[in-house]
């Protein structure tokens, strides 16, 4: 079963399939949904559902979808019985750090986004803690990337392409970031791995590499002329609030954003420690991936 806001966009076969069933929900409120012959021990929740866009968003909508989002997740849980939940959080609850961090870091949250989603991994935990035969899973996901998906590394390779993109402080940082196809495998892991009650990991993919060096993949791998200034972070701050200002009074709008161009500037160096102690295998390194990309969706960089 998938329940959604909206219907289906993509992989349409796959929800063409008699085993799968649509049913349009919104999670911010009580979740009715009827399931006959439910093996509640086996059975997951994958909660995947939040507004997360940053910029993108009033302050208060974040509170308003993630937070009864998940109580009402945990409740239809504890209503039907369903044993497991697989919850989807994000690396902004650690907040901004030059320093490396791991599952074992503190949490610092700053934006409403990474707070909303720090409170939604407790109120799992408070489902998790009701009963000792349930099983709980938080995946903190870094950027993540791959087809059909407009997000930060589509917008890179998109501005590589046509000369816009811009290296902010020369990208000698790290921007944690993981590939759909290898955190759908890293969740298939975490659970056949049925020895811990609760499991919390982050996913990025291991090893990572440099802004910079991600530019160059890029290119080399797509064969991008164009070159690529580096400017500092500061100055990219100011160009884009003029912009965005300027564009705003001829009713037009731009993805240069003095937010995202901060959060551009600044690293989020995530490591995977728990899939790296688990010996899970990574199988998309940053070129890896983008010729995987290329190969299974090629119309994304017509």
């Amino acid at each position: 079963m998938v329940c959604d806001i909206v219907g289906p966009k993509f992989c349409l076969e796959a929800h063409s399939r008699e085993n799968v069933d649509f049913m349009r929900c919104d999670v911010r409120l009580p979740i009715e949904l009827s399931l006959p012959k439910l093996d509640k021990d086996n059975s997951f929740i994958f909660n995947f559902a939040a507004i997360h866009r940053e910029p993108g968003h009033e302050y208060k909508e974040y509170f308003d979808t993630n937070i009864p989002g998940a109580e009402n997740v945990i409740e239809y849980a504890r209503r039907t019985g369903i044993k497991n939940i697989l919850f989807t959080s994000s690396i902004a609850p650690y907040g901004r750090s030059m320093e490396e961090r791991t599952e074992e870091s503190n949490l610092y949250p700053e934006t409403a986004y990474g707070i909303s989603k720090a409170l939604a991994e407790q109120i799992h935990q408070k489902w998790l803690a009701e009963d000792e035969t349930r099983r709980l899973i938080i995946v903190r996901p870094s950027v993540i990337f791959g087809p059909k998906d407009p997000g930060n590394v589509y917008r890179m390779v998109k501005g590589i392409k046509g000369g816009t993109f811009i290296l902010p402080n020369g990208g000698k940082i790290i921007k944690a970031y993981g590939y759909v196809y290898g955190l759908v495998e890293s969740m298939l892991y975490v659970m056949d791995q049925k020895e811990k009650r609760l499991v919390i990991y982050n996913y990025a993919e291991n090893p990572l590499v440099p802004l910079n060096e991600m530019v160059g993949i890029v290119k080399d791998e797509f064969g991008y002329k164009k070159w690529v200034p580096n400017v500092p972070t500061k100055l990219l701050m100011i160009v884009a609030f003029f912009l965005q200002g300027a564009l705003k009074l001829f009713g037009k709008k731009t993805d240069i954003h003095p937010v995202r161009v901060k959060k551009a500037g600044f690293p989020t160096n995530i490591r995977p420690q728990y899939l790296i102690d688990s010996k899970f295998e990574f199988n998309y390194d940053f070129r890896t991936a983008l010729k995987h990309w290329k190969t299974i969706s090629p119309e994304d960089f017509e």
